[in-house]
Formats: C-alpha cells, sequence, structure tokens
C-alpha cells in the first residue's frame, strides 16, 4: 500500500511541476526575463488555459492526498 501510494506521490510530483511550467507567465516575472513575454504573443486559447488551470488543480488535490495518506500510514 505505502509503495503504491509513494508511487502516485512520485507521478503526482512530476506532473505537477510539468503543468506549473506549461502555464503561461503573466508578466513583471522571471518568464519575462527568459523570453516568456516573446512567447506569451503566440499564446493558445483561453479554453486550454482554464483545461490547464483545471488540471493543475486537480493534480495538486491528488498530491495533497497522497501525502496526507503517507502520514498516516508511517505514523508510528
Amino acid at each position: 500500500m505505502e509503495i503504491g501510494i509513494s508511487i502516485a506521490l512520485i507521478l503526482a510530483s512530476l506532473l505537477m511541476i510539468l503543468l506549473v511550467l506549461l502555464h503561461k507567465g503573466k508578466g513583471g516575472g522571471l518568464s519575462d526575463m527568459f523570453g516568456g513575454g516573446f512567447s506569451s504573443n503566440f499564446g493558445g486559447s483561453s479554453v486550454v488555459e482554464r483545461n490547464l488551470d483545471r488540471l493543475t488543480v486537480i493534480t495538486g488535490v491528488v498530491w495533497f492526498v497522497c501525502i496526507i495518506a503517507l502520514g498516516l500510514l508511517l505514523k508510528p
């Protein structure tokens, strides 16, 4: 059980990193420094952004549940 939750946690963590990096920069941050401002002119539709937001939130909830489950399972 612990191994399955640990694997789910690792996969959720990697997916969360990928999803956060896919988000379009809002300006004024590090994303503009590395070319995010230039690529934002060619950005996708708002439907894609909303779906990406939803997927990021769902992945965050899965990640949080895995953390709580592991904490309860590994509690002495």
